[in-house]
């Protein structure tokens, strides 16, 4: 009997001490990632930039523009697009947390159209017409979530040159070279919206790295480094009108050519 209790108290010590241990691990884990986050975040002069990755995927999700074709020219005014669309919803709310405390489009999902890095036009079908000036012009054309995230993988946008009437001149474009285009923040602000901006911006032919290429954006005069390609919340704006300038470099520090890789707008906060 002594002996029974006697076995019976060592396996309890086990258990305890087995326990003791887990939680010790797993509040080392937990630290790793407080810390992991806590250094994903930067801070400066009271603005905080967080990015995030956890938005729902759609890692199949396909655009592909057929007209106008890549090279093309078409007649001045009003040009017509024409997509199709992949494992993708236009019009469809977008599931998750970030819904709901950023700007978020009633009309759901849909497409990012820029025409040589100007603010961006969204459109909830795979056919509409879009008035621009005679020239020769980049197009860059991505999905996004209904709060204007874009999907940042390779089938999820197109990039293309093409002609509306005369063009005065050719432009010397590299579709093969690296290149930066804004996307978000853009216009006005209000209310809950104002609290949390999004920033995103989309890279073509490149990707970013502690060693490697990089984004700096200079938000109200604070300069912030970005080796990560992925949207950030900014937050502590102030009310009124603010900046953002962004430049894509490389290891360096220097300007990466392109003739949109630096780019600045602005946007506005209201109560």
């Amino acid at each position: 009997m002594t002996k029974s209790i006697y076995l019976l108290g060592l396996a309890a010590l086990g258990l305890a001490a087995c326990d003791a241990s887990k939680q010790q691990s797993s509040a080392a884990v937990a630290t790793s990632e407080t810390v992991t986050n806590t250094a994903a975040t930067q801070e400066k002069n009271g603005i905080k930039l967080t990015p995030f990755t956890d938005s729902p995927k759609f890692a199949a999700a396909g655009l592909r523009l057929n007209t106008p074709a890549n090279g093309a020219t078409v007649p001045s005014g009003a040009v017509a697009f024409d997509y199709d669309l992949t494992n993708f919803q236009l019009t469809k709310m977008t599931e998750g947390m970030h819904a709901e405390h950023m700007a978020n489009s009633a009309k759901g999902q849909h497409i990012h159209n820029i025409v040589d890095n100007q603010p961006y036009t969204a459109h909830y079908t795979t056919e509409f017409t879009k008035d621009i000036p005679d020239g020769q012009h980049v197009v860059l054309s991505f999905l996004s979530r209904s709060y204007h995230e874009s999907l940042k993988h390779r089938g999820a946008y197109d990039l293309r040159v093409v002609t509306v009437g005369k063009a005065a001149a050719p432009m010397t474009f590299d579709v093969k070279a690296p290149h930066l285009f804004y996307s978000r923040p853009k216009d006005v602000y209000t209310g809950n919206d104002a609290k949390s901006v999004m920033l995103d911006f989309y890279l073509v032919n490149t990707t970013l790295a502690p060693e490697g290429n990089k984004v700096r954006a200079t938000i109200n005069g604070t300069e912030f480094l970005l080796d990560q390609w992925a949207p950030y919340m900014m937050e502590g704006l102030p009310m009124g009108e603010n900046t953002v300038k962004l430049e894509l470099i490389d290891m360096d520090g220097k300007p990466v050519p392109g003739p949109f890789n630096t780019v600045t707008r602005t946007f506005t906060l209201q109560p």
